[in-house]
Parts: C-alpha cells; structure tokens; sequence
C-alpha cells in the first residue's frame, strides 16, 4: 500500500474545497502519514488524529498530543491547540472519509461496489445478492462477495456480527482494502440515510445503487429533523451511482423517478407494475417457509424460488435479481442462491411440534416493516390470532412509538410491549408511550419489561395463534445506559419457550 505524506492530504483536501486552512511546519510536511484516528487511545507512529464526534472533548486532543500525533484534524470551532501542527476543514465528516480514501489507496476502485437504501429490506437485499453471488464466484473458483450490512460484516479478513448498519468512513476504506487485498471482487453494502447525511460514504462512486422504498423513520433530534430531511438523504445517493435499481412500488415514487435522472443506467423492478424491467408476478406461498413466483427480466422468464417466509420478501428478491441483471449473473445462479438463502433475524420461522402455535422472529422496527409484515401475515394466515411482542429504543425516532403503537392496536389480538435497546431512557416509560397509542384503537396489551419472559409468556398464554416477535432480530445484544448487556437473542428466547410449551403437552 502506497503511503501519503501531510502534504498529500492538504492537496487532496484543497482539491475537494474542504480546507479553510493549516499550520504544518516544513519541516513535517514530508512526513509519512503511517495512522489515521479519531480516538485518543488509538494514537500510533506518526498519526493524523481527527477530532470529530457529538462527543468529542477537548481533552481527547490533549491525551493524542501526549502521545505524539504528527498533526491532527478539526473544524475551526474545535481547534483548541493552535501552536500544535493541523488542519482546518470546513467538513470533518466529510474530510474524514476523503482522507481514509487516500490512506488506503482508494479501494473501492478495485472492486465492483453495491448501495442498497431504503426504509425496509436492506439487510435482506444484501444477503439475497450476496448468495447469488456466491453461488455465481463458486463456479469461477474465486472468493466469497464481501458484505457490511446491519447484521454482520465480511470483508475477506474481518468476519464478525455489525456494530451500527454502516462503518464509520475510516473503516469502512479499510474494509474496502481488506476485500481489494483478498481477491474478492464485488462488496454489497447498505447506505443508511445516517450513512449518507453523515458523510460516512462520502466521495464513493459506487458502480450500483438500490433504492427498495421509503416510509417515515428516524425522526429524532440526533437523527433527521423531519420526513423530508430523511427522505432527500436517501436520495443522495444517487449523485454517487453509475448504474441503478429502482423499485416502481415505493411511495413518492414522482420525486424518486425525477432524482433518477442523474443517473445513466436505470433498471426498474416491481410486483404491480408490468412495465417495470424486472416483474413478479403468479405469486403463491407453498407452506410455512416457501414461495414461489414467475419473474420477467431483459434476459430470462422464469420461476423463482424463496425459502422465507414473508410475501414482502419477493420485492427484496427483485431487488437483488435487478442487481444480477446489471451484472450478467446467469439465471442458474439467481435461482440457486435465492432459494437457498436464509438470513439471520429476518423472517424466521418457528413452529410448535402440534402446529398450533406459528413464531415469527423479524427485525420489523419501523412503520413501513410494520405495515408490511402485519400485511403478509393477514393475507398468508387469515385465520390465525396475531400477537406481537415488541418495545421501541430510547433516545432516536421517537415516531416509531406512536406509528407501532397505532399499527399493533389495529392488527393484534393482544400485544406484550417489552425492553429494546432502551438506552438512558426508562423502559416502563417506553412502553408507556406506545401503550398509549395502542389504546387509540383500542387494543389490548401487557407491559413486561424483561423480553425474555415477554417472549415466554406470549408463547404459553396464546395457543392457536401467530406470534411476532419484532424489533431485535438475531442481535445479541440489548444497551442498558451507555453499556451494551448480552441477550440470548430473540430465537434462542422462542427455542426455550417452545420447550417449556411442549414438555406440557407431554405431561
């Protein structure tokens, strides 16, 4: 790997009109720039420290100067140490990601790069491509595809369950590099809206770009101001695709076609829409955990194969299919890895050994994955008791409470409101707040605060019912505070209850 010295990142900083200003001595201006940190304990052999950060505090610049930063990084509000080496930008974010570009030697040039936005499905995109093109690379001999989505992170050398949905910039170039450096050669990523209006990807020509749909989420203080600051940040990502799918099918779909236009190379895919490039159509579920459906794309006409459940999921598989088309993947590998795909956390399903009782694990945590997954579970079980156990996190998207709420009160026959993610917020409060917007339309709950026993008793109390259990999916984790707490995760919860339910059959 090439490496960079101070004045390589003022040129390229100055190129992209991100800096205001700098004091680096010359004598330190040919100096090799060897680390890249915005954390004070990371401090290494000539490292370029970034201040940035809701919580960055003065000291921290302290604590790296002690250590023996080569120069560090700010905005102008936040330069505390003006006779210490640094550089003055008009961005951080943004700067942060064009320098780690530059550290690693801009990777993503080296690999066949995919975007997926959207409200609802990302997570299940991602894992349906990558499959398909696993099972595509199988047959050339070569690498697995690298992956960064909500539910894990696969770069070639780094393989471990997903922290936030997308990498701070810095390591994400790193795992671009990782992937360069391992021979893979296509990495599917998912493009948060946090992602984009933070700068996380910021400077990434991407070769493919998916928008699955868009609905009202992550309102909050800390997040997006309103609907439309959410919305727009999604389509920026538009400005950094060459090719990309659109689904026909989402809402505000006139302000999404006209965003479009910036792009040169669009394939559209829809379940309504025959027009559309890629269509599904004669859509049927087979049992618990099959569909099947025709799909009509530029190259092929044929049956296609889902072993989830989840009708909603045929648009994800679409999706996905879109991404193949552009890149020529055979339909005998879109048929195999789309029927053998699974993902974690998301519509997994459980049932009791005298079918009496359906458990439905999904990562469902907003209005539209909410609407969709009640939908799907009317039309497939029609004669079946909905119950949901859920609870909403603390201290972002404080909708969510009012929109579930609404949504549980109108779907469930009863609805067992309990802990997810809470933070520095109380969960009885939590749950408070969502009951009272369950009682709007007059539905029935119970507040139990340990998700454990939520899940439990919504399996022993319900028989002859469908049980969803949304919100946490196969997260292994629940943040209490500022401390992240192990949790069994929800199907571990679900296999426990099913065994106290069935050993009292027997008995």
């Amino acid at each position: 790997m090439k490496i960079y010295q101070i004045k390589d990142y003022l040129k390229i900083l100055k190129k992209e009109n991100l800096l205001i200003d700098s004091y680096i001595p010359e004598d330190i201006q040919n100096e090799d720039v060897l680390n890249i940190s915005y954390n004070s304990k990371d401090i290494k052999e000539n490292t370029l420290f970034v201040c940035k950060g809701i919580k960055y505090k003065p000291n921290y610049l302290d604590e790296a100067i002690k250590k023996g930063i080569l120069c560090y990084m700010a905005e102008d509000d936040m330069v505390s140490k003006e006779d210490y080496p640094h550089i003055i930008v008009s961005d951080i974010r943004a700067s942060l990601s064009i320098i780690s570009i530059l550290y690693y030697n801009n990777p993503a040039k080296k690999l066949n790069t995919i975007a997926i936005t959207g409200t609802k499905g990302k997570s299940t995109t991602a894992n349906y491509i990558k499959n398909i093109l696993d099972d595509y690379m199988k047959d050339l001999n070569k690498p697995k595809t690298a992956i960064a989505s909500s539910i894990d992170v696969y770069d070639g050398i780094i393989k471990e369950d997903a922290i936030i949905t997308c990498p701070e910039s810095l390591m994400l170039q790193k795992s671009f590099y990782n992937a360069s450096i391992s021979g893979i050669e296509n990495f599917i990523m998912e493009a948060s809206s946090q992602a984009i209006k933070f700068k996380r990807i910021y400077g990434i020509n991407y070769n493919i770009g998916v928008f699955l749909n868009i609905s009202e989420d992550h309102i909050s203080k800390v997040e997006h101001q309103d609907y439309n600051d959410y919305f727009y940040s999604k389509l920026a990502l538009f400005k950094q695709v060459k090719n990309l799918c659109l689904n026909l099918d989402t809402d505000r779909l006139p302000e999404v076609l006209e965003a479009s236009k910036q792009v040169k190379n669009i394939l559209t895919f829809s379940t309504k829409n025959k027009m559309a490039d890629i269509y599904a159509y004669n859509i049927k579920k087979l049992n618990l955990n099959t569909i099947k459906f025709m799909v009509r794309t530029p190259s092929f006409e044929n049956e296609i194969i889902l072993s989830m459940p989840g009708l909603f999921n045929v648009e994800n598989a679409l999706a996905a299919i879109s991404i193949a088309e552009f890149m020529h993947i055979p339909y005998k590998n879109i048929y195999n890895g789309l029927k053998t795909a699974k993902v974690k956390g998301r519509m997994e399903s459980y049932i009791t050994k005298d079918n009496k009782i359906i458990v439905i694990v999904d990562y469902a945590h907003n209005k539209l994955s909410f609407e969709k997954l009640y939908k799907s579970v009317k039309e497939e079980y029609p004669n079946k008791k909905i119950v949901t156990v859920f609870g909403c996190p603390g201290n972002k998207a404080e909708n969510r409470r009012r929109d579930l709420g609404l949504l549980a009160g109108k779907n469930s026959t009863y609805t067992y409101l309990t802990t997810d993610d809470p933070g520095l917020e109380d969960v009885n409060q939590i749950c408070k707040e969502i009951a009272f917007y369950i009682e709007k339309n007059n539905g029935l709950y119970e507040i139990i605060p340990d998700r454990e026993e939520a899940i439990k008793k919504a399996i022993l109390n319900n028989p002859d019912s469908i049980i969803l259990v949304a919100g946490k999916g196969n997260e292994k984790i629940q943040k209490f505070g500022t401390k992240n707490i192990p949790y069994k995760t929800d199907a571990k919860c679900v296999k426990n209850a099913f065994k106290e339910y069935e050993s009292s059959l027997i008995s």
